[in-house]
């Protein structure tokens, strides 16, 4: 993947997985287009984030330690996502990397990953 191993390496382990992760949901739970489908507490929710992209990026398999196989379609499917959602997480997840201040090409590259994972979550149209 990089020069140094993985992703997560690469980006500073899980202290940067942290920043992007709190980045993030303080954009979330104040995004109309997002909080109906999210829980008034984002604890639990920012945790289990932290665990998946730990693991995504190629950090410890922490996520499927404690939650078992991702599947994260199957996860996603009571929740109606729809293409205006899609695009508003992934507007929230874009500005969260710049707050997280990763660099080139590791930003480019873990928003890519997202992208696509974020496209395979739609259920709903809009």
């Amino acid at each position: 993947m990089t020069k140094t191993g993985t992703i997560y390496e690469a980006i500073g382990g899980f202290n940067t997985i942290d920043q992007l992760v709190t980045a993030f949901y303080k954009r979330v739970g104040n995004h109309p287009k997002l909080t109906p489908i999210f829980p008034d507490d984002l604890t639990e929710t920012a945790r289990k984030q932290r665990l998946f992209l730990t693991q995504f990026f190629g950090g410890p398999k922490w996520y499927t330690e404690d939650r078992g196989q991702p599947m994260m379609r199957r996860r996603h499917l009571p929740f109606e996502i729809t293409p205006e959602r899609r695009d508003a997480w992934l507007a929230c997840m874009d500005a969260a990397l710049t707050e997280a201040d990763i660099e080139e090409p590791y930003r480019s590259a873990i928003f890519e990953k997202l992208t696509m994972t974020a496209h395979h979550m739609m259920n709903t149209p809009d």
